[in-house]
């Protein structure tokens, strides 16, 4: 064993790499945790197993064997070397003729033609790369170049249409959320004035008294505004459904109203809102026209002129915008104040 130990302390790469399964990294690493003390020392070495320590020990059996064996053969003497005569001096070539005037002139009329050949064919690429960029660069411009520089323009302009659709949009959302506010606002308002005319009635049928009946008339005309105005509404959103029937039941209110006041100003109302509400669904242009008559004849107390058109000409009778005028704050409540009967 002390022979094998002295093969792992003293053996180099490339003796260690013969051995089938040893690599080189794991011969370094061998070689780096020189020296082994005994021979289970290798076996701490990563990479080192009994296998591989098994073969090493046969590897080192058969190199002391052949170094054996080599010590055994006899070793033959070398002769001295043979004495080598010096050669003799090769033989100076004898001078070159001179070359004549004709053949000087023949080779020089050669390189001539070769460097003009090669000039030609400088100029000739030059000429050929300078028309390629002359012809080549507006060829390259029309094709390629202009249409992509127009994509882009109509990229950009898609963009900012975009932009502004957007920005549409974000109104109209804000636009559909103050109407959905001012529906709201109305219904809360209607629902409020029909408790209070629910509360009138009952207290005029215990007490027939004057004021509680205009008091009455008031709340219901207030109704009728707040109705006609969420109709509006929906006219503005284009619900011609929901508009036609807060239409009719403002005109129903009204005409209620109108059996008990006898007012000449009610009727003119509900001409124009019995127009409205045929031209419901139908036509919702000229029903939002005869409303906002309608709404400004209840408002105001008077009736606009309407001009009379000549013949092949039309004038149009100016009125606001639905959006401006629909979204006003709903008509206030009257106050309601209970008075004792004596």
């Amino acid at each position: 064993m002390s022979d094998f130990l002295k093969f792992l302390n003293t053996a180099d790469l490339d003796t260690l790499t013969q051995v089938s399964g040893i690599t080189r990294p794991l011969a370094g690493n061998l070689i780096a945790a020189r020296p082994f003390e005994s021979v289970d020392d290798c076996l701490q070495v990563k990479g080192m197993g009994k296998t591989l320590l098994g073969k090493l020990e046969s590897f080192a059996e058969g190199q002391g064997n052949a170094s054996e064996n080599r010590a055994m053969i006899p070793v033959e003497v070398e002769a001295p070397p043979a004495r080598f005569e010096q050669a003799p001096p090769a033989p100076e070539p004898p001078p070159q003729k001179q070359d004549s005037f004709f053949r000087r002139l023949g080779r020089a009329f050669v390189l001539f033609l070769r460097a003009l050949l090669k000039l030609i064919l400088v100029s000739a690429l030059i000429v050929g790369v300078g028309a390629a960029l002359y012809y080549g660069l507006p060829y390259i411009q029309r094709t390629f170049i202009a249409p992509v520089e127009q994509n882009t323009a109509e990229i950009r302009a898609m963009e900012a249409e975009i932009a502004a659709l957007q920005t549409q949009l974000e109104e109209m959302n804000s636009r559909v959320t103050a109407l959905e506010t001012s529906v709201e606002a109305h219904t809360q308002s209607i629902q409020t004035l029909e408790e209070m005319q629910a509360t009138l009635e009952t207290q005029m049928r215990t007490s027939d008294d004057a004021i509680l009946l205009e008091l009455k008339h008031e709340v219901m005309r207030a109704r009728a505004l707040d109705i006609l105005a969420r109709g509006r509404l929906y006219l503005a959103q284009s619900n011609f459904g929901l508009a036609k029937a807060d239409v009719q039941t403002a005109r129903d209110l009204l005409a209620e109203l109108t059996t008990e006041t006898d007012d000449e100003v009610l009727e003119q109302a509900l001409n124009r809102l019995d127009m409205s509400l045929a031209n419901l669904p139908d036509f919702p242009i000229i029903a939002s026209g005869d409303l906002e008559i309608a709404w400004q004849i209840l408002t105001s107390g008077n009736v606009p002129p309407t001009p009379t058109p000549t013949a092949f000409e039309v004038t149009p009778t100016p009125t606001p915008s639905v959006l401006e005028t629909a979204t006003a704050t709903p008509f206030p409540p009257p106050t309601l104040e209970a008075t004792p009967t004596p």
